[in-house]
């Protein structure tokens, strides 16, 4: 059986991995993403989540690495992780009463053959007509400065929207894990 490691130190992804309860390791992946910024949202996703399990291959031979990446678009403009309260609420602020779609790319790459199998989960979010004093209340709650678009829908920042149209609710948390049982099934990694 593959060792399987986690390109990744978000506490989200880790935990949707443990999950479903399959042995794993954790490592950093190492790439400097601004030389991938010239490209359209999902191949951004797609491209960052290949880098990222590539990134770890010389290190780990006979894995498989896991590769994730989320973009998150408001019209043109690409959402961040907010890094402050500040920017968590105007970040929240645009997002009001606006549609926000989610790029979420998972790859898995098998360090011991080359290949590399890679999905990409694309999710739309309506977020409710939203007061400044309930986006404030919701950020003091639970700030979400490290996480893309600015909530933890897996917690309150559910409680931010009017629906969510996708394959996979856990793509918005972070890793499209349908997706990634599917890939981790092609490369001979049953959960039953």
């Amino acid at each position: 059986m593959h060792k399987i490691i986690l390109a990744s130190t978000s506490t989200a992804r880790k935990a949707l991995l443990e999950a479903i309860k399959l042995p794993f390791s954790i490592a950093a992946p190492t790439i400097d993403e601004l030389h991938y910024r010239n490209k359209i949202p999902s191949e951004l996703a797609i491209s960052l989540a290949q880098a990222k399990a590539k990134s770890l291959s010389s290190h780990y031979p006979n894995h498989l690495i896991i590769g994730s990446d989320q973009v998150a678009m408001l019209n043109n403009l690409q959402l961040t992780k907010p890094g402050s309260i500040k920017n968590n609420i105007a970040q929240l602020k645009l997002c009001a009463n606006q549609e926000v779609k989610f790029y979420t790319s998972v790859s898995v790459l098998n360090t011991a053959s080359g290949k590399q199998r890679t999905e990409l989960d694309i999710t739309t979010v309506q977020f409710k007509a939203l007061s400044n004093q309930q986006i404030e209340q919701y950020v003091n709650i639970e700030p979400s400065i490290h996480c893309a678009g600015g909530f933890q829908m897996e917690k309150r920042g559910i409680a931010l929207f009017k629906r969510i149209e996708t394959e996979d609710p856990n793509a918005l948390i972070g890793l499209p894990v349908i997706k990634l049982i599917s890939i981790l099934e092609h490369f001979g990694v049953h959960l039953f």
